[in-house]
C-alpha cells in the first residue's frame, strides 16, 4: 500500500493539473474550424513564404499557476491558425519548396506531443502523430520526440523563418521533448548562440520601410535603442548607419544592407497579412463570440443593482459565455465601479458595493479560439446623474464619428482621429480642459484595434480591408484628483463595439448590447432571471 501511494504521489507530482489534452473523440464541439481551412491557410502562408526558405512556429507553453497545478493550456493563436492543434510542446516547420523529411518527401512536418497512455488518464487522449494526421489532415507528422534526430540542413535554405522563440520555459526532467528541449534543440539546429537575441531585427524592419521617408528621426531612433541595448554596438551595419553624415551616406548603406539567413520579422509580416482579413468560417465563430458578449451586457443590465460587488458582475458575464460554451474569457475581466473604471486595465475587480456609481464593463467570451472585445459603462442605480450623462453622451457621439471613418481604403487611425477631436472639443465646452491640446490626460488610448483569435490581433495597419474586424472604443477617464471642478471626478466612460468593416460600408457586430442612455435605463428597469436567486449566507 504504501508503494502504491510512493507512486501515485510520483505520478501527481509529474503530471501538473490544469493541462487539457486535445479530444479527438465523440463529444467535441462539431463548429470547430475544420482541417481544410487550416490546410488552405498554411498553403496561403507557403504561397508567401521566401524562395528556399522553412518557417518554424513553436506552440505555447505550460505556464506554472502555483506548486503542482499549471493554467489551463492555451495554444499559440498562429500555431492554432495554421494546424488546429490544441496541445502543448509541439513544432511545426514549412518548408517553401518539397523536402524530404525521414524518407518522405513533404512540404510540411508536425512534431506533436506523443501519445503517453498513463499521461493521458490524467490529463485526457492526445492525438499523437497518427491523429494529428487524421483529425487536423497534416500531410506529415511525427513524435516530438522525433525532433532531436532531425537533419536540418541550414545550408539549404537561404532564409529560416521563425517568430520570437518561447522564453522563460520550465524542464520537465521526465519529458524529453518538451518544449524546452524542443527549442533548445531548435537553437542547436540553426547554430545560435546561448543568450542571442535579434533585437537588431526590429531596426532592420524600421530602416527597410521608413529610412528613405524619415531617414533622420529614423537615425535617432537607432542611435536611442543603440545607447540603451549595448548588445547592439557590436553590429557594423547598425553603427555604421548610426554615424552616417547625411541621407546620401545612409542610402547607400540602406541599398547594400546585410542578408539575413535568420529572419523574425518576415513572418510575422505574413501572418499580419493572411490574419487580417476573415474568411467565412472565422466570421461565424467570432459572431457568435460577440453575440454571447452582448448578451452577458443585456443580462447584467438587468440584474445589476446597488448591493452588487464587481466580483459578482464579472460573475454573471462569465456565467452567460459558459452557458453559450465558450472555453475562456478572451482576456482578464474588467469591472470597474467609479474611480476603479479610471484604471484602463483593472483586473482586480474586488469592490464589494458598487453603490451609485458608474460601472465600466469590458469583457469578452471567446468561442474555439475567437474573442470578442464589448464595453458599456452603466449606472448601478440604474440612472445616470447629470454629470454622468454628459460624459457618456459625449463618448457616444466620439463613437459614432469613429464609425463613419470605418470604410475600405480609409486610413487605419481615421477612426482615431475623428473620435479624438470630437471629445478634445467637447471636453472644453465642458470646462474640464481650457484647450483640445490638454485633452489626452483624460482620453488616453487609441480607439481601434485588429479582433480576431487575438483581442489585439495582428494586421498591417494599412488602409482598411474589407472582412476585417475592428474595435471602435473611446473613452473618457476623469480621476479623483483630477484638475478640474470635483463634480467631474471618479467618472470613467468607455463604449467599445465590434466593427466588420464591409465592401460597402461597416457592420457593428455587438449593436444586440444597448448603447443610447434611454436604452440602457429601459434595460435596467426589467426583469432578471437572477432577481430571486438566493444563496445561503456564509458564516
Amino acid at each position: 500500500m504504501k508503494a502504491l501511494r510512493h507512486l501515485c504521489l510520483t505520478l501527481l507530482v509529474s503530471l501538473p493539473l490544469g493541462v487539457t489534452a486535445q479530444s479527438a473523440g465523440p463529444g467535441k464541439p462539431a463548429d470547430f474550424l475544420d482541417k481544410e481551412f487550416h490546410r488552405q491557410r498554411r498553403e496561403a502562408l507557403r504561397q508567401k513564404l521566401p524562395a528556399h526558405s522553412v518557417a518554424v512556429l513553436f506552440s505555447n507553453p505550460l505556464r506554472n499557476r502555483a506548486n503542482d497545478v499549471d493554467f489551463h493550456f492555451h495554444q499559440h493563436p498562429d500555431f492554432y491558425y495554421l494546424t488546429g492543434y490544441r496541445e502543448p510542446n509541439a513544432v511545426l516547420l514549412l518548408f517553401s519548396e518539397q523536402q524530404v523529411i525521414n524518407g518522405v518527401a513533404t512540404q510540411e512536418v508536425l512534431f506533436a506531443q506523443p501519445r503517453n497512455p498513463q499521461r493521458e488518464s490524467w490529463t485526457g487522449k492526445r492525438l499523437g502523430e497518427e491523429g494529428v494526421k487524421q483529425h487536423l489532415g497534416l500531410t506529415h507528422a511525427l513524435p516530438a520526440t522525433a525532433f532531436a534526430n532531425l537533419k536540418l540542413d541550414t545550408a539549404a535554405f537561404d532564409q529560416i523563418l521563425f517568430l520570437e522563440l518561447p522564453h522563460d520555459l520550465r524542464n520537465d526532467p521526465g519529458d524529453k521533448a518538451d518544449l524546452y528541449d524542443l527549442v533548445a534543440q531548435f537553437r542547436q539546429k540553426i547554430g545560435l548562440k546561448p543568450g542571442q537575441d535579434f533585437a537588431h531585427q526590429e531596426l532592420y524592419q524600421i530602416i527597410r520601410m521608413y529610412g528613405g521617408q524619415a531617414g533622420d528621426r529614423v537615425q535617432q531612433e537607432v542611435r536611442r535603442q543603440m545607447a540603451a541595448n549595448p548588445d547592439l554596438g557590436s553590429n557594423v551595419f547598425l553603427k555604421s548607419y548610426a554615424e552616417a553624415k547625411d541621407a546620401s551616406a545612409r542610402a547607400a548603406l540602406v541599398a547594400n544592407m546585410p542578408a539575413e539567413k535568420f529572419d523574425l520579422s518576415a513572418l510575422e509580416k505574413i501572418l499580419a497579412e493572411l490574419r487580417e482579413t476573415k474568411l467565412p468560417e472565422e466570421m461565424k465563430l467570432l459572431r457568435k463570440a460577440i453575440a454571447m458578449s452582448a448578451i452577458g451586457q443585456v443580462e447584467v443590465m438587468k440584474a445589476m443593482h446597488p448591493n452588487m460587488s464587481e466580483t459578482e458582475v464579472q460573475g454573471i458575464h462569465e456565467f452567460v459565455y459558459k452557458k453559450y460554451g465558450a472555453e475562456y474569457e478572451g482576456y482578464p475581466s474588467i469591472v470597474g465601479a467609479g474611480n476603479n473604471g479610471c484604471i484602463l486595465h483593472y483586473i482586480d475587480n474586488e469592490k464589494p458595493r458598487l453603490g451609485n456609481e458608474l460601472v465600466l464593463m469590458d469583457l469578452g467570451a471567446e468561442y474555439h479560439g475567437y474573442t470578442a472585445d464589448v464595453t458599456r459603462t452603466i449606472p448601478a442605480n440604474g440612472k445616470f446623474t447629470p454629470e454622468q450623462k454628459q460624459i457618456y453622451e459625449l463618448v457616444y457621439a466620439a463613437q459614432e464619428a469613429g464609425f463613419k471613418e470605418c470604410k475600405v481604403g480609409n486610413a487605419f487611425n481615421a477612426p482615431n482621429t475623428a473620435a479624438q477631436k470630437l471629445m478634445a472639443d467637447g471636453l472644453v465646452k465642458l470646462g474640464i480642459i481650457k484647450s483640445p491640446e490638454e485633452a489626452r490626460r483624460y482620453t488616453m488610448h487609441g480607439v481601434s484595434h485588429y479582433l480576431g483569435l487575438d483581442v489585439h490581433d495582428r494586421g498591417t495597419y494599412g488602409p482598411f480591408k474589407p472582412n476585417t474586424v475592428i474595435t471602435v472604443e473611446p473613452g473618457i477617464y476623469i480621476p479623483e484628483g483630477s484638475p478640474c471642478d470635483k463634480k467631474w471626478w471618479g467618472i470613467g466612460v468607455r463604449i467599445e463595439d465590434d466593427v466588420l468593416i464591409t465592401e460597402n460600408g461597416w457592420e457593428n457586430l455587438s449593436a444586440a448590447a444597448p448603447r443610447t442612455i434611454k436604452d440602457i435605463e429601459a434595460t435596467m428597469a426589467k426583469p432578471s432571471p437572477l432577481d430571486n436567486f438566493k444563496l445561503p449566507e456564509l458564516r
